[in-house]
């Protein structure tokens, strides 16, 4: 699928957490590999986990690899069997991102290359 889904993904205002291999510019023909955390809206969650407490509860994995200006989607579960094997960035820091139409956003996120060899191989596993 082409650069306008994911632009979508990152876009929406649901709460979400992102890992990068790099740093997200879709305007560039770089390669990079993304997973997208939506986190489930509950009542009293807003902000995020105050002083540690509460938790994140994750409701969907998106991962998607982008080379040469296009984004293909290569996983995509809502299976809570399969989304509790992925490990939690719990080091996600507000993070500068590019959409593929130049516009700028501000996300929950990290780069991180280990933990998207991780993601990885456990998407291609499960496959």
């Amino acid at each position: 699928m082409a650069l306008e889904e994911i632009d979508y993904v990152l876009e929406l205002l649901d709460r979400k957490l992102v890992v990068a291999k790099n740093d997200i510019d879709l305007t560039l023909d770089m390669e990079n590999t993304i997973f997208i955390l939506m986190v489930e809206g509950s009542p009293g969650s807003a902000g995020g986990r105050g002083g540690g407490s509460g938790s994140r509860k994750i409701n969907r994995i998106l991962g998607f690899v982008c080379s040469k200006g296009v984004c293909v989607k290569t996983f995509d579960t809502v299976q809570e069997g399969i989304i509790e094997q992925f490990e939690l960035p719990y080091s996600a820091v507000a993070m500068d991102i590019k959409l593929s139409t130049g516009k700028s956003l501000v996300i929950q996120g990290l780069t991180d290359s280990e933990l998207i060899k991780s993601y990885t191989d456990l998407a291609n596993k499960l496959k």
